[in-house]
């Protein structure tokens, strides 16, 4: 069931209805049950495998917790018979249970997500070495069903697994709780990740009906339809004509695709989130915010600061820290300092720490060597960034005039989403070969006439779809400059009601009148769905 269906339309007009008719203390149970419907009406076969992570991350953390409260009853009972060196003995011994615990749970939940989603990646690859030795038996493919969201309710289940591990969160012991804390239907299809300690706050508590809480989420609702109908999904239309046929479409119609697509996304994702956000609001829950108009960015590094927050920090906290302080890093720390100077011997645990990162990012997008690669290239170019900081340093500190121009931020911004763009080709083919194919047309195609002679209007849009795309496009970026500000939704709420009618109004008339809907006026899937 898509967000933008008319069947997700009554379903949550019918859990609004019950979730303030019924008594507060009984909100987040109602929540629960929506939540597990939300998911059975996916394909009741999902629930097989949430199931096996909520009871898995459940039965774990109140294990970590129950040895723990077993260790300190025995600390307190022998304080007096134990000397340091054995109570440091075990301590040590009680937090090797714990880490088996974690170990054992983080490898089995992991370890469902790899084999449904990458079980048939693995495969393919081996039957492509086993054909490059000239062996002629080939593994059989895997017919498993992926589950909506794994990816993002697996890393948010694991996320709490190890806070609690590092008691930076209390367990929770009541499972009911946790499973909706892991099943949470607005953020099941593409987020944000939320970490326990922030959605807990408000996912548990009494909501008292507050129209002008609901009116703040629907609006931001609309906000989100208006990205994903009228834009994203008109774009869509064009990236699958050019991306589709690689041997017609070359050369500047991929300068047009790359350009289109990452519109595309920007719309589609944010769109989501946007719509994500806005439901929890109606529902009194607090969502995090996921985006930070990240194609205002000046560097790359700024883009992954703002883009996709909450999975930036989740592999900042859960695998860049934790491989950079690992001991295995920290020998090789030792050694390089030793070897090659201090200089490189403190940067290049950050390097490798960063390296596992990226390659991980690349690979929870998709079972492809595309994203594999997107990682890397994300990765180097980051890497090479930083190697040529103080250079830039050296030359804002020669020309800190040129910095302060308006115009050389325009060309820094500029530049990087051209540099972003660009690695989004990897998202766009099916094939590493086929994206630097299509990437290296650019320069050598010379079909640049395509861009006036009306070629354009042969990729499935017309000139009213171009006229909406550009007044959409620039709706969001006014959107974004006026948010730098604070909310838009806020200053528009000071606004007399006749300004409010007719934009909240004429919001809603676009979103009717230019959506792009498909059969039975269902949309399209959004695109981090397949991630």
């Amino acid at each position: 069931m898509l967000f933008t269906s008319y069947a997700f339309l009554g379903f949550m007009i019918l859990l609004l209805i019950a979730y303030y008719l019924i008594p507060g203390k009984f909100q987040w149970q109602l929540l629960l049950v929506f939540s597990y419907w939300f998911y059975f009406l996916a394909d009741f076969r999902y629930l097989f495998y949430i199931l096996i992570t909520t009871a898995t991350i459940y039965w774990t953390t109140v294990g970590i917790d129950k040895n723990r409260e077993k260790q300190g009853a025995y600390l307190r009972e022998h304080k007096e018979e134990m000397s340091k060196e054995e109570k440091k003995s075990y301590k040590s011994s009680q937090k090797k249970i714990c880490r088996r615990l974690l170990i054992a749970c983080l490898l089995l939940n992991l370890g469902i997500l790899a084999v449904v989603k990458y079980g048939n990646f693995f495969i393919a690859n081996m039957n492509g070495l086993f054909s490059v030795f000239g062996k002629t038996s080939q593994l059989s493919f895997v017919n498993l069903i992926m589950p909506l969201g794994i990816s993002f309710y697996t890393f948010q289940a694991i996320g709490y697994l190890i806070d609690v591990y590092q008691e930076t969160v209390e367990v929770e012991k009541n499972p009911f709780k946790l499973a909706l804390f892991i099943s949470f239907f607005p953020q099941l299809m593409q987020g944000p990740i939320s970490r326990y300690g922030d959605l807990s706050e408000t996912l548990y508590g009494e909501h008292k009906f507050d129209i002008r809480a609901v009116n703040r989420g629907l609006q931001r609702v609309l906000w989100g339809y208006f990205k994903k109908l009228v834009i994203a999904d008109r774009i869509l239309t064009a990236v699958s004509t050019i991306t589709g046929d690689t041997e017609a479409y070359s050369g500047a119609y991929i300068f047009v695709g790359m350009l289109l697509y990452t519109i595309e996304l920007y719309a589609d994702f944010t769109g989501g989130i946007d719509i994500t956000i806005g439901i929890a609001e109606t529902l009194g829950i607090v969502v995090q915010e996921n985006f930070n108009r990240p194609y205002f960015s000046k560097s790359l590094k700024e883009y992954w600061r703002r883009w996709h927050i909450s999975m930036c920090a989740w592999f900042r906290s859960y695998v860049f820290y934790p491989v950079s302080a690992s001991k295995t890093l920290q020998k090789f720390s030792g050694f390089s300092r030793k070897h090659f100077g201090e200089k490189m011997g403190r940067r290049l645990p950050v390097y490798v720490a960063s390296f596992v990162v990226w390659l991980a990012t690349g690979i929870w997008h998709g079972a492809s060597w595309n994203f594999v690669v997107w990682g890397l290239a994300n990765w180097f170019v980051l890497m090479v960034s930083e190697e040529l900081e103080p250079y830039y340093g050296k030359f804002h500190e020669r020309y800190a005039n040129v910095g302060q121009k308006k115009a050389y931020k325009v060309f820094q911004i500029g530049r990087t989403f051209l540099l972003v763009c660009c690695l989004n080709l990897f998202d766009c083919y099916s094939s590493v070969v086929d994206t630097l194919r299509m990437t290296g047309s650019m320069f050598t195609a010379g079909n640049w006439n395509i861009l006036w002679n009306g070629a354009l209007f042969d990729i499935g849009l017309t000139v009213v779809d171009y006229g909406i795309l550009a007044g959409g496009v620039i709706l969001m970026i006014i959107v974004s400059l006026i948010q730098r500000n604070g909310s838009v939704r806020e200053k528009i709420a000071l606004r007399p009601y006749p300004v409010k009618f007719i934009v909240w109004y004429g919001l809603f008339l676009a979103v009717f009148l230019m959506g792009i809907y498909g059969i039975g006026y269902d949309a399209s899937q959004f695109i981090y769905n397949r991630f």
